[in-house]
């Protein structure tokens, strides 16, 4: 009688651990790429909020400022603070008036740009608080009329703001220096 060759199909038990082994691999290193780009998304979504809030407190400045007059360093209006050609120069405090008579000044204040209007004692922080400024500069020229002090320039103002922002939890705050300028829109004549 012919005996006949029993032929089995399907895999052995090491065929079967070497395919469940490479497939945990690449899915750790799958699950291991996806939460680094989460974590990356969301580092990169906290520093654009905390640009996007310091760049609004900016332009709102800015927008008022130009609109305004009287420009000065510290609190007296008609005061240049000038950059100096070696360094340095330019004021903390900046006031103005707005466009409807009232005194503003901006200055930094516990880590936050810092408005006050008119003669109110109250300051009120432009910044989040997840924003913290560490300086803030303005440097203030061409504030004195040509028919006082023959001065011929159009009053400018120029503002330096340097802090941090929130990056992620447990990762270090991401450092930022914005420059802003705003020019009289009035005539200095």
């Amino acid at each position: 009688m012919l005996m006949k060759n029993k032929i089995t199909y399907g895999f052995t038990l090491i065929e079967l651990m070497v395919a469940i082994g490479l497939f945990a691999s690449i899915m750790t290193i799958a699950a291991s790429a996806y939460l680094t780009m989460i974590r990356v998304s969301q580092q990169a979504q906290a520093i654009s909020t905390g640009i996007d809030n310091v760049s609004f407190a900016l332009e709102s400045m800015t927008r008022d400022i130009r609109s305004g007059s009287a420009y000065g360093c510290g609190q007296t209006p008609g005061i240049n603070c000038p950059y100096l050609s070696g360094g340095g120069g330019g004021g903390g405090e900046f006031t103005f008036t707005d466009a409807n008579g009232n005194a503003i000044t901006y200055k930094l204040a516990s880590g936050s740009i810092q408005e006050q209007k008119g003669i109110s004692p109250t300051w009120v922080s432009l910044t989040d608080p997840s924003v913290t400024i560490t300086s803030l500069v303005f440097y203030v020229s061409g504030v004195g009329s040509y028919s006082t002090t023959g001065d011929t320039q159009q009053p400018y103002v120029t503002i330096i703001v340097s802090g941090s922002v929130p990056s992620s939890p447990g990762r270090a705050p991401q450092p930022f220096t914005v420059e802003s300028s705003a020019a009289w829109r009035g005539s200095d004549i």
